[in-house]
């Protein structure tokens, strides 16, 4: 009976800590991304950690009000699906926000709440574009023109980022910034490591492969990436390797994991290598699972880490 009591126990244990192993812990201070999200769970990667940050709003007579001094915090909640952010501010208007990115519509939606209670949530939405998070929300002008508010996270690396809010016009041809923040990463505080976010472009990558999202693959490695295919030349550059992934016909891909046995970071060059495997189904129906081992060389390019030599080969089974 005690066996049974410490297995029941044990068991109940170990399928919690699957539910919340991507949480917030000792390790992990503002949790991880979840490998089962949606792949852009990695878009806010670099914001995620606290920063020490300057807001300056708009006075009444357009002035520029005298810079509020505040911090950000960014963390993964719901175990590693979603971002959560909080702002406290000197003045003591504080706010903050649940963010999730919805795959049926492409676009992030962001729910904000602040200290001033409300029945109604304002929600912005949109996407990252490039290296900037942009995101909208409908607003008509004091005059009554349509428009959005804008807001736009830029200039983002790892030792912090820009934020800036305006009032845009439908096409964006007016702007009226009404709102700017500065902010800057704390250098104490243990922010997800360059290991785990070259996990994360890897896991990105099975994503994209499964999808087959070949725009996606493409973007996952450098201008002058070169990959090694097995019993193929190197084929190098974005379109030729986009090209390479798009001719992979006669199958449907079901499954594909890449499993690395070590990441090395040497500043703004990392290696790693391992094993990868997957399962696929042929046109006739039948299917076949594999494996083999890789070789890949990152670089780090714009705080983001990118394939730039890419070696694989199968394993016979």
């Amino acid at each position: 009976m005690k066996r049974l009591i410490f297995f029941l126990f044990l068991l109940t244990n170990i399928l919690a800590w699957g539910q919340t192993e991507y949480e917030p812990s000792m390790a992990y201070p503002f949790g991880q991304p979840n490998p089962n999200a949606p792949k852009e769970i990695i878009d806010f990667l670099p914001l995620i950690g606290i920063c020490d940050c300057t807001s300056q709003t708009r006075n009444q007579d357009q002035t520029w009000a005298e810079p509020n001094k505040m911090t950000w915090e960014f963390k993964y909640i719901m175990n590693g699906m979603a971002i959560q952010d909080q702002t406290l501010k000197e003045d003591g208007k504080h706010s903050g926000s649940i963010r999730q990115f919805i795959a049926d519509s492409s676009k992030w939606y962001v729910h904000y709440y602040s200290t001033t209670p409300s029945p109604i949530i304002s929600t912005w939405e949109g996407n990252k574009k490039e290296d900037k998070i942009i995101l909208y929300k409908k607003n008509k002008a004091p005059n009554g023109m349509d428009g959005f508010y804008k807001i736009s996270f830029y200039d983002i690396n790892d030792n912090g980022y820009k934020w800036i809010g305006e009032w845009v016009d439908v096409a964006e041809s007016i702007s009226f910034p009404t709102w700017k923040i500065e902010c800057t990463k704390r250098k104490n505080v243990k922010n997800i490591s360059d290991e785990d976010k070259i996990k994360a472009a890897a896991k990105k990558f099975s994503i994209a492969y499964l999808n087959k999202d070949y725009e996606a693959i493409a973007a996952l490695y450098t201008k002058d990436a070169k990959i090694f295919p097995n019993n193929a030349p190197i084929i190098a550059g974005y379109e030729a390797i986009k090209k390479r992934w798009e001719g992979s016909s006669g199958y449907t891909a079901l499954e594909h994991e890449i499993i690395a046995t070590e990441i090395v970071v040497l500043m703004d060059t990392a290696y790693d290598y391992g094993i990868y495997k997957g399962k696929n189904k042929k046109d006739d129906g039948t299917e076949i699972t594999y494996q083999g081992k890789y070789v890949v060389i990152w670089k780090k390019i714009n705080e983001e880490w990118k394939m730039y030599l890419d070696i694989w080969n199968r394993i016979k089974n």
